[in-house]
This record gives C-alpha cells, sequence and structure tokens, in this order.
C-alpha cells in the first residue's frame, strides 16, 4: 500500500533524499549507567519521540532549508500514527510502506551525563523486499541520496548509484568487519562512522573503504572527541568537537545524524571538506544541548553564527 504525505507532486525537486531508518525511542533518564541490580529505579517522566537515524538526517537537512523527502517502512500501529503526525506537522515530505512486523522501535537508557544505551528493536525481517516504486521515482528529482542501513536499502543504494546520483551513508558503530554493512561501506560515495567500535582501526578502516569502495571520502565521528576525515592521498585530518551551546551536554541522542545533516548542507551549498566537518560538528554540539532524540536541529541563521 503506497502512502505520500506532504509530498507534492512527483514533479517536485528535493535536495536531499533520505532511504530508510524512521523509528520511535522511548527516552528513560537514569541516574547511572551501568544501572545498579535492583528491582526498581526512580526515574523522571518517561518521554517517546519520532528517532532513528533517517528520521534525524531528514529532520535536520529539513530545519537548514534544505527541500528534503524521506521514504521508509513503517507500520500500522501507534509509533506508525506518530510518525506521520510528526512529519505533517513537519511539513517534512514523506512518502512509505506498511509491513505487518511493525514500526522500528528503541528504549533508550541514558545518564546524567548524557551518556546513553540503546536497546534497539529492529522488528522487521531481514531479507524483507520493499516495492522499489518507494523510492525509484524520487530518484530523478534529487540532488543527493542519503541511505540508511536498513537491510532492504541496500537495493535502493544501488538504484541511486545506477541513476548517477551522489550518495552518502552512515555506518554508525560499524566494526570493520558486519558483513550487514558492507554493501553501504563499499557502495556509497560518502561515507560517515562512528569510532565506538573501531578502537585504534579507524585510519585503516577508512582506508580499506576507500580502497574497496567508491568513496571519495570517510568521515569517522568520535563524539566529543571530535571528528576525523580520510581522503584518498592525504593524511588522516582531524577535527575537535565544537563547543556545546551552554557548556553541558545533556544527551547524546542522535548527535551523529545532526552532524550529517550539517555537513551535507554545507557541502550541496559548495563547501570544501574541513567546512563541512566544521558544519556538522556545530550542527552535532547543538543536538546534545537539549533533552530527547531530535529534539532540537540548527538552523541555518544558528550555523552561519557557528561557523562565524
Amino acid at each position: 500500500m503506497t502512502h505520500r504525505d506532504q509530498a507534492g507532486d512527483d514533479r517536485t525537486p528535493f535536495d536531499v533524499f533520505v532511504i530508510g531508518g524512521v523509528g520511535v525511542d522511548t527516552i528513560v533518564r537514569v541516574p547511572e549507567l551501568p544501572l545498579p541490580p535492583r528491582d526498581s529505579v526512580m526515574v523522571p517522566p518517561i518521554e517517546r519521540y519520532v528517532a532513528h537515524t533517517g528520521n534525524g538526517v531528514a529532520l535536520g537537512c529539513h530545519r537548514l532549508g534544505l527541500r528534503t523527502h524521506l521514504a521508509d517502512v513503517i507500520g500500522a500501529d501507534f509509533e506508525g500514527e506518530l510518525i506521520t503526525a510528526h512529519y505533517a506537522k513537519a511539513g517534512l515530505s514523506f512518502d512509505h510502506r506498511i509491513h505487518p512486523s511493525g514500526t522500528r522501535r528503541s528504549v533508550n537508557l541514558v545518564d546524567r551525563h548524557g551518556h546513553r544505551l540503546s536497546l534497539y528493536d529492529a522488528r522487521q525481517p531481514v531479507g524483507m523486499t520493499v516495492d522499489p516504486d518507494l523510492y525509484r521515482p524520487a530518484l530523478g528529482r534529487v540532488r543527493h541520496v542519503h541511505v540508511s542501513i536498513m537491510d532492504w536499502a541496500r537495493h535502493a543504494l544501488a538504484d541511486a548509484v545506477a541513476a548517477g546520483l551522489p550518495t552518502s551513508t552512515d555506518l554508525h558503530d560499524w566494526d570493520g568487519e558486519s558483513e550487514h554493512h558492507r554493501d553501504f561501506a563499499y557502495g556509497a560515495d560518502l561515507v560517515f562512522v562512528s569510532t565506538a567500535a573501531l578502537g585504534d582501526r579507524v585510519e585503516d578502516v577508512a582506508r580499506d573503504i576507500l580502497a574497496k569502495g567508491r568513496a571519495s571520502a570517510v568521515v569517522a565521528l568520535a563524539g566529543g572527541d571530535g571528528s576525523l576525515l580520510a581522503l584518498p592521498g592525504q593524511p588522516l585530518r582531524r577535527l575537535p568537537a565544537s563547543p556545546v551551546p551552554g557548556g553541558r551536554v545533556v544527551d547524546t541522542n542522535g548527535a551523529g545524524d545532526s552532524y550529517v545533516a550539517g555537513f551535507l548542507y554545507a557541502r550541496l551549498g559548495g563547501a570544501d571538506w574541513p567546512t563541512a566537518m566544521r558544519a556538522g560538528s556545530a550542527a552535532g554540539a547543538h543536538a546534545v544541548s537539549t533533552a530527547g532524540t531530535h529534539a532540537s536541529f540548527i538552523d541555518e541563521e544558528e550555523l552561519a553564527r557557528a561557523l562565524s
């Protein structure tokens, strides 16, 4: 079944098309991580947010003024209704299909320092097929395609590449070995990856992606330690993290997605690699200054001030 919300007609041009990665987060603020071995722990009010990686990139780009379109598979459930209502209110162009497995969701435990533990319920089966009409028509009217690492989205990435479109993906906490990520790592033109599971292998994994795939750049995100850029034949470039507005990290949920949105905004505006890194870092810093997942995104004016 096809659904289109706030998408305009089939001729509407877009700057960024985000494929996959929508869900709902339940945020539980806890005193510490790991939790003590108790039967119960008193916590502040538990909140629910429309979230996950594709959502964060799409809304981040949308907030920055980029014409953005999002497509994904959700469920005919309460969480799916939250998502469609949220995008309608935000004015974000959104197409989706319904699958009986339901909408992806997660429970995120966040401590007083803003660090998190995410309990992720992917829910949708591996090998799930998706009607390519969900994404193929939009490929003819976009400048850039960002593909989330949903299993079915690897086919959308291949179609975007075949259409000659510039592409990006975020591998998140890839260990450099998991087979699931390889099509994305080696198939996209711009690859983002967290350093969380790479240890001292960050540069080795980045060079491997550049050597074996089609990527012209790999950006490794290291949270409060900043980010790193790997380009073919050049030394690894390091950028410290931007100052957090207000000076305090409240919640790290969604920081990487905001970084990606800021980075894409800068690159699509003609910025060089270092400036794009600074834009991503500023957007990520803005995100961690507020509670909740994807609860606040930097806008064009705020980003301009941060870069100046």
